[in-house]
């Protein structure tokens, strides 16, 4: 296990518009490791995915919260949880098939194939009627010699 540097949690209310918070809280956060421009974005995109997944999938029709913990590692990683407790998914790997949507018509279907496209792990625990808890690491450039502490 990587030795944890720094780390914050935040709730906020299932809410569309707390969608783009989560992802510049994440981005702001993980700034003091100085990632690549490509990194920051990869990490932006999987973050707005998870939180998304949680606001139309999780809690459908209802607000809930959902819990961010962003957690930066020697030497230069990042590992983001972000987790509901809402309806819960009943087949995980089902709902990580490319194109397969609970959402609608409306939705890709894309979100767990981005995540795991965009981060180097992605692991997804859930149980039906208690929520869902996604987890992804990534690892970053070290452009840097003295990251923050």
């Amino acid at each position: 296990m990587k030795k944890v540097i720094n780390s914050f949690t935040i709730r906020f209310p299932s809410r569309s518009n707390n969608e783009s918070f989560a992802r510049a809280a994440a981005a702001a956060f993980i700034a003091q490791l100085d990632p690549t421009l490509d990194e920051l974005g990869d990490i932006k995109t999987a973050v707005s995915e998870a939180v998304t997944n949680c606001i139309v999938h999780g809690y459908r029709d209802s607000v809930g919260m959902v819990v961010m913990t962003v957690r930066l590692l020697e030497p230069a990683a990042v590992e983001i949880t972000v987790r509901d407790q809402g309806c819960g998914i009943e087949d995980i790997a089902r709902a990580r098939t490319p194109l397969y949507t609970t959402g609608g018509a409306e939705r890709s279907g894309m979100g767990f194939t981005i995540m795991e496209n965009f981060m180097d792990k992605l692991s997804v625990r859930s149980s039906p009627g208690k929520g869902t808890t996604v987890r992804m690491q990534k690892a970053l450039s070290q452009r840097l010699s003295g990251r923050a502490k």
